[in-house]
């Protein structure tokens, strides 16, 4: 008798899916299985391409120019290719995503679900390549021949432009993943291949009108979150309709069960970051009236319903599927209908892309130095009131602070239900922590780091010796030991991935002394000396970047003073040798950006400031700022070293 990693479907023989003592299906339920998975597929390509073509035609994304037309063709296939970008790149990082945390790797479900990954990147990758020739066709509407003058220019469109560059990139992406999606089977190197998936996504970020707006970096961050979440949850409702006929029913009931969970995660930051898009986009509700705002309004109602019925998944579907596991014909309804309407919002957004927003009138004069550089005027002078009212908001940090502040608190009301009290002192540790994150990259060190020097430093000094400790003083892992459903039947939840991150080699290794003490020089340096300087400023990216680095180094620093457990196991000579460590490496900075030229001179001296200090003697205070920061992380050391010890 077949086993659950068999084929399918024979007409004359009984198959035997999942464990032992699962339900026997007849032979003929995985041939109506597949009728459906054609069906839910066939539906979504459909209201994908008619609202793809309906929006095209209300917004005028393929209509002819009057000049330099470039054809029908490249009209026409331009917004059609990215929206088998979009689709495939579903497929791909939803696959992925929902198999790391939703299936076990010997389960048939989690191979078929490689397989789906990797196919969808070989069709992303050629979807890239056809939208980067038919974004070159459109913009410069070359000859079409096979001469070398057509690929000349073409190879320059892809080297030189941005927009060639996204695309190539994005091309190389996808083929690298075809590759290694096909290779990979471990949890390990199907993790990795999955982050890399969605960070394929980023560059997709930068295209549209996002880079046309006084607010183009919440735009851009905007649309990237966007870009992910869509892909993580509309791929895994369209895995959910391709695993259905190799899972058995009650596998199938806890994958639905935890999937529901990520739609709804994905669901807040479709909703949330649509919403600043299109604030952005619009910026008046009479622009709601507007061919781009109609499309706007299909795409929004398409995705509540989809919410609504995501409800629908939690409420009711679950409980009649336990009640009768024979019970398919719900599943499938309610899958279709999901497809039908993440397919219109599919082609909606793909015709948004295409559809300029309305313009409102630009104030007459010329640009500012700042805006020059920066794409944003310069703020207001820094008052006192500044460092309290000053706002601009970073929606990635913004949106991480959030979820962890929503996952933490849930965590110890969810320990509290269970009779246990967690430490209020660490609760409150991490809520400040958390806090102080959003007021360093959203409040007025965020507002003001892109055009003063110190700012700049202020911030990543804060990020390293204030809010990592108290983010690790909340004992977030201690606190998900305790509250967190463990996993049972050999998958992987949230839990179990930070705790393979956690006691993985890579992280012991690099929270070790001799690497994390000079990786943070090392870092210090880059942020506050190097040329990188310029890039963490004046550049989205490198901001992110920058902030990112910040943390994650300063939580291997950290973790080799307390230990990844909460616990302290190093001796207090290796620490002490730490904390000393890092005191030096900040100072040394501090002295050199004290006595050196002004560094990014061509940006911090080029901004056009006429209030507060000037650019060097900025500088001197920023290396004051550093030195402070370096007898603060020596404190905070010693403190942690007297507290393992009295332990």
């Amino acid at each position: 008798m077949p086993t659950s990693g068999a084929k399918l479907g024979h007409a004359h023989s009984t198959v035997r899916v999942g464990a032992p003592g699962s339900t026997r299906l007849p032979s003929l339920q995985p041939r109506r299985w597949n009728v459906y998975r054609v069906i839910a597929l066939i539906i979504l390509v459909v209201s994908a391409v008619a609202a793809l073509v309906c929006a095209l035609a209300v917004g005028g994304g393929a209509a002819p120019l009057q000049l330099a037309d470039a054809g029908p063709l490249a009209r026409w296939g331009l917004p059609v290719s990215k929206l088998v970008v979009n689709m495939s790149a579903a497929g791909m990082g939803g696959a992925l995503f929902v198999a790391l945390f939703s299936l076990r790797v010997e389960q048939r479900g989690f191979e078929l679900a490689l397989d789906v990954a990797a196919l969808s990147a070989a069709i992303f990758t050629v979807a890239s390549a056809a939208t980067g020739f038919f974004s070159f066709m459109v913009i410069f509407n070359p000859a079409l021949n096979a001469g070398p003058e057509f690929g000349s220019q073409l190879g320059r469109y892809l080297v030189q432009t941005e927009g060639g560059r996204v695309w190539l990139m994005t091309t190389i992406a996808g083929a690298i993943l075809a590759v290694l999606t096909f290779a990979v089977r471990s949890w390990g190197g199907t993790a990795t291949v999955a982050l890399l998936a969605l960070a394929a996504l980023v560059p997709m970020g930068t295209q549209g009108h996002s880079g046309d707006e006084a607010s183009h970096q919440q735009a851009t961050t905007a649309i990237v979150i966007h870009l992910i979440a869509a892909a993580v949850w509309l791929g895994g409702l369209l895995l959910l309709a391709i695993i259905r006929s190799v899972t058995s029913k009650s596998e199938m009931a806890t994958v639905l069960m935890r999937y529901s969970t990520i739609a709804v995660i994905a669901f807040a930051l479709v909703a949330f970051s649509g919403t600043v898009r299109a604030a952005i986009g619009l910026e008046t509700l009479g622009a709601l009236a507007s061919p781009y705002g109609l499309i706007l309004i299909v795409k929004v109602v398409a995705l509540t319903a989809i919410g609504v019925l995501g409800a629908i998944y939690r409420l009711r579907l679950l409980r009649r599927m336990r009640a009768n596991p024979s019970d398919a014909k719900t599943f499938w309804l309610l899958l279709c209908a999901e497809l039908g309407l993440m397919g219109m919002a599919s082609g909606a957004a793909a015709a948004l892309a295409r559809t300029p927003p309305p313009i409102l009138p630009e104030p007459a004069g010329a640009l500012t130095p700042a805006e020059v550089l920066t794409g944003a005027p310069l703020p207001p002078e820094w008052t006192m009131s500044r460092w309290f009212t000053a706002w601009s908001p970073d929606l990635l940090w913004l949106v991480a602070a959030v979820l962890g502040l929503i996952f933490y608190v849930s965590a110890v009301l969810r320990l509290k239900a269970r009779g246990y009290r967690w430490n209020p002192w660490r609760a409150t540790a991490w809520v400040a922590g958390t806090l102080l994150l959003v007021w360093v990259t959203s409040g007025a060190l965020g507002a003001y780091r892109s055009y003063i020097y110190s700012a700049h430093v202020l911030g990543i000094v804060i990020l390293l010796v204030g809010v990592v400790p108290l983010l690790a003083a909340g004992a977030p892992i201690e606190l998900a030991r305790k509250a967190a459903h463990r996993r049972e039947d050999g998958s992987r939840g949230g839990y179990e991935w930070a705790q393979v991150l956690m006691h993985s080699r890579g992280v012991r290794f690099a929270s070790a002394p001799v690497v994390a003490v000079p990786a943070t020089a090392m870092l210090i340096w880059l942020l506050f000396s190097s040329d990188l300087l310029r890039w963490t400023v004046g550049d989205l990216l490198g901001r992110q970047m920058a902030t990112a680095a910040t943390l994650v180094v300063g939580s291997l620093l950290v973790r080799g003073l307390i230990g990844g457990d909460g616990s302290s196991r190093r001796p207090t000579q290796m620490k002490l040798l730490m904390v000393v460590g890092l005191a030096v490496a900040m100072a040394v900075v501090s002295v050199y950006i004290s006595t050196a030229g002004l560094v990014a001179a061509d940006w911090f001296g080029a901004m056009g400031r006429t209030w507060g200090r000037a650019p060097a003697e900025d500088q001197d205070f920023g290396g004051v700022v550093l030195a402070a920061g370096s007898a603060i992380a020596v404190v905070l050391g010693g403190w942690v070293v007297f507290l393992s010890r009295a332990r």
